[in-house]
């Protein structure tokens, strides 16, 4: 039952933080923080009674939890985690309790509702990174949607009603189509075997045409990958991820976008490995797109925000190709961004200078989302199969030059950031941070 606790206690602590916002924002805070917290402590139970077996390889699963939820329909709570989903679950936990941090002083209105919601999207996000069945998956990949929606338009920045409903009408028609796969692959499973069912395990084992298994995989793979979000899905990050409040930022820049990353992993290649062979070489030409274009659109953008939407779009390029994105960078920026910022990539200047401790932080985590070494140990380690990949194609020069763009684009992030001087921090009312002229 641990497994359904770690979604219960988020969606319980957001449930009763809810109602007590209206007499105590404190109280609210609080209890979102202890509510993930808790979820940390039994992760970390789970974590160190297992720890002999966690694997990214092996396909073990460390604890399974397989309960029938509507046996009419084939329909059951069937939770299990392995070593990948262990440290996405580990990495949505704490990205959520930096959430409620950057929050903190943030969130002034409807304080009750905005962290209802917070916890709302982490718990759907568990259990994408947890559900073994189709259904709860889908269930749970779209309970992550509405809040987001709701996060956006609320407490957002001046474009947020246009920006949440192109979240929405994105990642919505992506999740219809997902929906029609798990359908047809439900049918069709059922057809032949007599037993309609929603189980991954079962699935797995269907016999599918290779036309059906194209169009059925399709359906999943763009879904996952307007959430990657993979050129040319991309068009809705920029603008959600600009006008969110920080908390919600740091969510879709560490959190939603690994969603996609992680269906791939464990949908799309195990349901249908010849179908997505078969669209390989052209995903990955897309991928070398994706990281290009993204680094080239990052050096253009002023704002802080909308400069790490775009670093997120050529990182998550290199997840198509095969290798993890530095999850430290969105952790750091948001706690930089959450009490300091117009945004304004100029007007965060002098981080260095006024206070030493975020602007070296961010240094690191640039330096981590570029894999050099001893800062990110599992990015510089995953270039290696991705060098092999792609050495010896005609993608290799594309590879390179894909990689020094976004080193270059790091580079030149973090100079702007740290290299002028800060008069005064604004934290009354909303932050702000007032410049003066860098030192002669």
């Amino acid at each position: 039952m641990i497994l359904a606790w770690l979604i219960i206690i988020p969606l319980a602590g957001g449930l009763a933080a809810w109602p007590l916002g209206r007499k105590n924002a404190a109280v609210t805070r609080w209890i979102s923080l202890a509510a993930l917290s808790l979820d940390l402590v039994l992760l970390a139970s789970l974590w160190s009674a297992s720890s002999s077996q966690v694997s990214l390889t092996s396909g073990t699963w460390l604890i399974e939890l397989n309960r029938p939820w509507i046996p009419q329909l084939g329909i059951s709570l069937h939770l299990a985690v392995d070593g990948l989903s262990l440290m996405l679950v580990a990495l949505t936990l704490f990205l959520g309790i930096v959430s409620v941090i950057c929050s903190w002083t943030e969130i002034r209105e409807r304080v009750g509702f905005f962290h209802l919601n917070l916890l709302a999207i982490l718990a759907g996000i568990l259990g994408v990174f947890l559900s073994l069945d189709l259904f709860l998956f889908y269930f749970f990949w779209e309970l992550m949607l509405v809040p987001m929606y709701f996060l956006i338009s609320i407490w957002g920045h001046e474009n947020r009603v246009y920006a949440s409903l192109k979240f929405f009408i994105f990642t919505q028609a992506g999740g219809l189509l997902m929906l029609l796969s798990i359908l047809g692959l439900y049918f069709i499973h059922g057809r032949s075997t007599g037993v309609y069912t929603f189980d991954y395990s079962l699935l797995l084992g269907t016999a599918l045409t290779p036309k059906a298994a194209f169009w059925l995989m399709l359906g999943f793979f763009i879904s996952f990958t307007v959430k990657l979000p993979m050129v040319p899905f991309h068009p809705w990050l920029p603008d959600a991820h600009t006008e969110a409040p920080t908390a919600g930022s740091v969510i879709l820049a560490g959190l939603l976008l690994k969603t996609g990353a992680y269906g791939l992993l464990r949908f799309v290649l195990p349901l249908f490995p010849e179908a997505a062979l078969s669209i390989a070489p052209a995903v990955m030409i897309i991928a070398v797109i994706g990281i290009i274009y993204g680094a080239v659109l990052a050096f253009a953008q002023t704002d802080l925000k909308r400069l790490v939407a775009y670093t997120s779009v050529s990182h998550m390029g290199f997840v198509l190709l095969g290798i993890g994105s530095g999850l430290s960078f969105p952790a750091i920026v948001g706690l930089a961004m959450s009490g300091a910022t117009r945004n304004h990539a100029g007007l965060a200047s002098g981080l260095v200078n006024t206070a030493r401790m975020v602007g070296g932080s961010l240094g690191i985590a640039a330096m981590a989302s570029i894999a050099v070494s001893r800062t990110d140990v599992l990015v510089a380690h995953g270039a290696d199969p991705v060098a092999a990949l792609v050495g010896g194609s005609q993608l290799a020069l594309l590879f390179a030059a894909a990689l020094v763009l976004v080193t270059i684009m790091v580079a030149w992030t973090v100079l702007r950031s740290d290299g002028g001087t800060v008069t005064k921090l604004v934290f009354d009312g909303e932050p702000e941070i007032e410049p003066i002229a860098d030192a002669a």
